[in-house]
């Protein structure tokens, strides 16, 4: 009996390209994606304007809400470095006041006027005071306002043996005087400098960003109002409905958010413009005017205690002088200091006639009297105008902030609120293809 051998089992291979290419029925469409399917004819185009339409809107709200967000800081921190650039410069007076005060008690001799002496004091505890509120409010300026500190411990230092030598009738104590002088003009008062341009450069961005919120506002809101105007009219073109009311009023809301918050920011850009060349700039004139004037003070007292060797010092007090007179001819309106001034140069003239006819006494009587009391009013009245000027600039920034619309953070509910119309003005006309 034979056997016979079974065949070995079939295996399954998957279908060739070829193969299954020709089971396909000719012109048979390959299976298209539920995606692509939900997109295809005139409710697949409805729904791309609904999604480009709606999405555009979110985008406006959003760039309306950075817009108002930008300018608004912008406002707020020009207003914060403009008082730290205050502050910074009430320092620069103070010490350069101080100075000033050391210089002309100098000349007295002996034990100094006790009004003077106080002045001095209360000028050196306003400017430590100054010094750590500068650092508390601008992180930046920290270090500077250190290295700033180090150095006014040794101004007073050479300041306290200047007044003890000078109580004492000793010569050197002048040298003490000039060295402490030449310490602030050296070392304390150029890093003071270099604080206010910081701070000024601060302050100008600031004031050059305000603007830039309006573009945010205006060019999205454009470019959002051009998808909706053609989204309008492809509707009105397909489905011969000319009016589709919910994505009309979304329109309408968009250009109204465009020109009421695109002209609050111009008109807070206005503001904030009107108050830099206005109160800002008359801040800024006012304080350099005063540093100035006290710079030529102490030069003045300097020229005296040189005893016929303070040339360098008297040219000094020539250029802080005309220093003085091109601020205060910058101030806007006019200001009464202008005629202060004035008067306190004609006791400086009275005082360096004295001295190069070599009625060197009689000098001294004018610089510690008459001269005192000019420069005193000159100090007094300009300070009133400095408090004022400087109150205006926070003030100004303060109302031009509070004149913007609350679309910092209605931004993004107005951009979602018109996609929400326009997602309801599209599910009106979708509903008739079903």
């Amino acid at each position: 009996m034979t056997q016979t051998q079974s065949a070995p089992p079939a295996t399954w291979s998957p279908p060739t390209p070829q193969q299954t290419a020709a089971l396909q029925s000719p012109g048979t469409p390959a299976p298209r994606g539920a995606v692509a399917q939900w997109f295809e004819g005139t409710p697949g185009r409805m729904r791309a304007f609904l999604v480009l339409a709606a999405a555009i809107s979110v985008v406006f709200g959003l760039c309306a809400a950075q817009g108002f967000n930008h300018s608004d800081g912008a406002l707020q921190r020009a207003e914060a470095n403009a008082a730290q650039l205050v502050r910074i410069q009430a320092i620069h007076t103070n010490l350069v006041s101080a100075n000033a005060d050391a210089t002309n008690a100098f000349l007295v001799g002996g034990l100094e006027p006790a009004q003077q002496r106080q002045h001095f004091v209360d000028s050196m505890a306003s400017a430590a005071r100054l010094v750590a509120e500068a650092a508390s409010a601008q992180p930046a300026d920290r270090d500077a306002l250190g290295q700033l500190n180090t150095t006014l411990v040794t101004y007073q230092g050479l300041i306290e043996q200047a007044r003890a030598n000078n109580r004492q009738g000793l010569p050197i104590g002048s040298q003490y005087l000039r060295d402490a002088n030449a310490t602030l003009q050296n070392d304390s008062l150029p890093l003071v400098k270099a604080l206010v341009a910081a701070n000024e450069k601060r302050v100008d961005t600031e004031f050059d960003g305000v603007s830039v919120g309006v573009w945010w506002v205006f060019v999205s809101g454009l470019l959002a109002l051009l998808v909706l105007f053609f989204t309008l009219r492809w509707l009105a073109r397909k489905t011969h409905r000319y009016l589709n009311m919910p994505i009309l009023v979304g329109a309408v809301i968009v250009l109204l958010t465009m020109f009421i918050g695109g002209f609050a920011l111009i008109s807070g850009s206005s503001s904030a413009t009107n108050t830099r060349d206005g109160d800002y700039a008359s801040t800024l004139a006012l304080s350099r005017a005063r540093i100035a004037a006290y710079d030529a003070r102490s030069n003045e007292s300097l020229t005296l205690i040189a005893r016929g060797s303070g040339t360098a010092y008297d040219e000094a007090y020539n250029a802080s002088a005309k220093v003085v007179d091109e601020q205060l001819g910058k101030i806007s309106g006019g200001t009464a200091g202008s005629g202060l001034w004035s008067t306190y140069q004609q006791s400086h003239a009275d005082v360096r006639s004295k001295d190069t006819a070599g009625n060197w006494d009689a000098a001294v009587k004018v610089a510690t009297r008459t001269s005192v009391d000019a420069f005193g009013a000159f100090d007094q009245a300009t300070a009133k105008e400095l408090e004022n000027t400087s109150s205006g600039v926070s003030s100004e920034l303060r109302d031009a902030r509070d004149g913007l619309p609350p679309i910092g953070w209605l931004g993004l509910p107005i951009g979602i609120l018109v996609a929400l119309l326009i997602a309801w003005g599209m599910s009106q006309r979708l509903g008739e293809y079903r």
